[in-house]
């Protein structure tokens, strides 16, 4: 977000020199003067900016994966691209729809705005939809009354914070159209009182509001999602996650599709 609103600000700079000097400027210079500096780049960085822009906003735009939140989906250190128009074109800074296309599906990896501070992105796999009814027990997932399909694929290991190196176990699971694979832990985690994620350790049964989703992390007990701070807005929605455009430390990962 706020990447953007830089991207506006130098786009009316630019652009208001360059217009001053058609306006004013370039009447009183006597032919065959120089333009100055200052015009000179705001004419020249002025169509690359808008493009960047318009592509950013409306098209597709990078993003990096700070956290293992959704291993083993997306690593620390994946750039992804996210398609900015599959849910609809956005009015930028504001967020609000102008011309709606589709609405998420469950197993959609989505990107956001972090609903309790906007100004962070936040990257999730949406688990339930609007008037879905969904419970948590014994590490399922139940949807609507149905059990989701999973099958147990073994162990994973990988590195924490502080080179602990951590051992779940990996499973795949069917969550509408969408297979991929889930991470769960042999630990039960503590939520605050009223919480989505304190409701599922009651087994209790919740449902999604309208205009809302509920998103979960497929590292499934090491992640900050739905279940501590509450549902997605329609209105937080950046785009859905869908390339592996490159990795640093892993190079089979680059081109890799996100499921």
């Amino acid at each position: 977000m706020m990447f953007a609103l830089f991207m506006i600000l130098i786009l009316l700079v630019t652009g208001l020199i360059w217009l001053f000097d058609i306006a004013v400027l370039s009447k009183k210079r006597s032919a065959g003067a120089e333009e100055p500096i200052i015009v000179e780049y705001s004419k020249s960085f002025f169509p690359i900016i808008l493009l960047v822009f318009l592509i950013r906003s409306f098209i597709v735009e990078p993003f990096k994966i700070p956290s293992g939140s959704m291993m083993p989906t997306l690593l620390a250190g994946d750039f992804i691209l996210v398609n900015k128009f599959t849910y609809g074109l956005r009015v930028p800074i504001l967020n609000q729809a102008f011309i709606k296309i589709n609405q998420p599906a469950r197993g959609d990896v989505i990107v956001f705005h972090y609903p309790p501070d906007p100004s962070i992105d936040y990257i999730k796999r949406v688990i339930g939809l609007p008037g879905d009814k969904i419970r948590y027990e014994d590490k399922r997932l139940i949807v609507n009354g149905k059990p989701l399909n999973v099958k147990e694929l073994g162990d994973y290991e990988y590195v924490m914070s502080g080179l602990n190196m951590v051992t779940a176990k990996q499973y795949r699971e069917q969550l509408g159209q969408v297979e991929h694979d889930i991470l769960v832990h042999d630990v039960y985690a503590t939520y605050e009182a009223d919480t989505i994620g304190a409701k599922f350790s009651r087994n209790e049964e919740i449902t999604v509001p309208a205009g809302h989703y509920l998103a979960m992390g497929d590292n499934r007990d090491n992640s900050s999602d739905s279940r501590v701070w509450g549902f997605v807005p329609d209105r937080n929605l950046v785009g859905k996650a869908f390339l592996i455009w490159m990795n640093f430390d892993q190079g089979s990962r680059i081109g890799s599709s996100i499921q």
